[in-house]
């Protein structure tokens, strides 16, 4: 005869077979939807400034600020989205990838800084927005928008003009 821990422990088996397989069955619904949305990013100015780095001797570093208009409609996505990150990616000579992370204002909160003078005349800074998805289940992915923006920096940097 079954005793009573056998009968307990078929019963939690079970349950945890049949958890399992409703876990699985959440992840499959939502695992290849396709959550890009159209995103339009208009950059309105770019001020760059050459700073002092700290990190040797009379060493000066790129610091760039930007001002830009954002609009996508993410509302379907934001239930499930916990980080809405707009991201830039810049290629100079030192660095092979350089990203910056902004989050979604009409100014960036962090500030461009590249060790070196590689922001300076670079005719190819792209801004992407992207974000992660929360699943119920599953991975967590990195859901990019549909639109980009590439600008150029400028080529003389701004004076700050001390009284």
């Amino acid at each position: 005869m079954n005793t009573v821990l056998s009968r307990a422990n078929s019963l939690f088996a079970f349950s945890l077979s049949v958890m399992a397989a409703l876990t699985f069955g959440c992840f499959v619904t939502t695992a290849f939807k396709d959550r890009r949305v159209p995103v339009d990013v208009h950059v309105s100015k770019v001020m760059l400034k050459n700073v002092d780095d700290f990190t040797g001797p009379r060493e000066r570093s790129d610091l760039g600020f930007i001002t830009f208009d954002l609009s996508a409609d993410i509302l379907l996505e934001y239930c499930y989205s916990k980080l809405h990150v707009l991201h830039s990616t810049y290629f100079t000579g030192k660095w092979c990838l350089n990203q910056v992370l902004n989050l979604r204002d009409m100014k960036s909160k962090y500030f461009f800084f590249d060790d070196g003078n590689g922001l300076r005349a670079n005719k190819n800074i792209t801004l992407t927005l992207s974000w992660n998805v929360v699943p119920n289940a599953g991975v967590l992915p990195l859901v990019a928008g549909s639109g980009q923006v590439s600008l150029p920096f400028p080529e003389a940097y701004e004076t700050t003009k001390s009284y």
